[in-house]
């Protein structure tokens, strides 16, 4: 089938091939003319025969809303978008009902695969209608892993992108405990060969697993992570999910420390502790370091 790919950065790009290589037609559609196949948008509507679909792969938020925007200006009744950015769930609806006035179905995909999805697949999550979840479905199926598992039709409009947001979360709170565990080693003198450590768990162990062969794989590059900064961004999902878990009033105490560990990491002297130091020396006579 033909498709529309608007957004061919890391991973865009890497998607436009794999679906290519499952013999698919992909016309791709960026700001940079470097890796674009057409000029506009205009363009790249034009030369998709009907009905049509145009997958969305750009930054969430006011990005991804002024492309839905144009489309919406450009597609025809019976044609299909599909976001598969990191949109917020609640702009899924939001961007269903705009599209829906005009009769353009919606459909919101949450992708995992980073920039290894061209060679493995990218995991799916996508919600949205049977029907137009339907029409897209050779292209899910081309970007996919092998195998039974690694795409799922979570459920109405939003779902994808819900799912995804908790794929993050929980993906937050693993890689803390991976760095919690990591530093404690370090910091032992009875241990002395801490990456080969977390080598030894990637099998047979129950916390094997990818993100663990990462870890494995960033140690072998730089041993101690001397060459690296101890910062970390967060993408917004993280922050998302716990909103979501107050507003259902679910306890999610791993997924929320983790995030504020993430805040904690851009401190280079931490208005917090500079509190609780001077609470220490007032209460108990504790020792304070002063700046020099």
């Amino acid at each position: 089938m033909e498709l529309g790919l608007v957004g061919l950065g890391k991973m865009g790009g890497n998607m436009r091939e794999r679906i290519r290589r499952a013999g698919h037609t992909v016309i791709g559609y960026d700001r940079n003319p470097d890796v674009s196949d057409v000029h506009s948008l205009e363009e790249l509507v034009g030369k998709l025969k009907g009905p049509r679909v145009v997958w969305v792969m750009v930054p969430a938020g006011a990005p991804t809303q002024a492309t839905i925007d144009e489309l919406a200006g450009l597609l025809s009744p019976g044609d299909i978008v599909v976001d598969g950015g990191n949109s917020r769930w609640t702009d899924d609806e939001k961007h269903a009902v705009e599209l829906g006035i005009k009769g353009i179905g919606f459909v919101d995909c949450g992708v995992s695969g980073g920039v290894w999805g061209l060679e493995n697949g990218y995991a799916l999550m996508y919600g949205g209608d049977a029907e137009n979840v339907a029409k897209v479905q050779p292209i899910f199926d081309a970007l996919k892993p092998e195998g039974d598992f690694g795409s799922v039709h979570a459920g109405k409009v939003g779902a994808g992108h819900f799912a995804k947001m908790v794929h993050n979360g929980i993906e937050y709170a693993m890689m803390q405990a991976y760095a919690e565990g990591w530093e404690l080693l370090e910091k032992v003198d009875s241990v002395t060969d801490v990456r080969e450590v977390f080598r030894s768990w990637q099998e047979g162990t129950v916390i094997r697993s990818w993100l663990l062969d990462l870890a494995v794989n960033a140690l072998d590059d730089d041993e101690h992570l001397d060459k690296l900064r101890g910062y970390a961004a967060d993408s917004g999902e993280g922050r998302w999910t716990v909103e979501a878990a107050i507003d259902n009033a679910v306890p999610l105490p791993a997924i929320t420390a983790s995030l504020f560990a993430r805040f904690a990491s851009r401190q280079d002297d931490s208005p917090q502790m500079k509190m609780i130091a001077a609470l220490r020396n007032q209460f108990g006579g504790h020792a304070v370091e002063n700046k020099k």
